[in-house]
């Protein structure tokens, strides 16, 4: 289905008291880690994970991301996601 202005539906991050300011760069890689973390436990089906999932997707620079995936495939992510 093609994103049409009919069916778009915009949505940001809800506040999380965790990161008060407005640089979200933390925010924007603890949810990229939670949400690996999480499908790592619980699946990708699971409800709760994909609120991360939008959450880093909103907030992250799209480089990062790609860095962060290169890394995970690597190998060489510094944090351990299977914990």
């Amino acid at each position: 289905m093609a994103i049409t202005p009919e069916n778009f539906k915009f949505e940001t991050p809800q506040f999380d008291p965790r990161f008060p300011n407005q640089n979200q760069s933390k925010h924007c890689a603890q949810s990229y880690v939670d949400y690996h973390k999480c499908i790592n436990v619980k699946g990708e089906e699971f409800e709760p994970c994909k609120i991360f999932f939008k959450t880093f997707t909103s907030l992250c620079p799209l480089d990062w991301v790609e860095k962060w995936d290169d890394q995970r495939a690597a190998g060489k992510f510094p944090i351990d996601l299977d914990a």
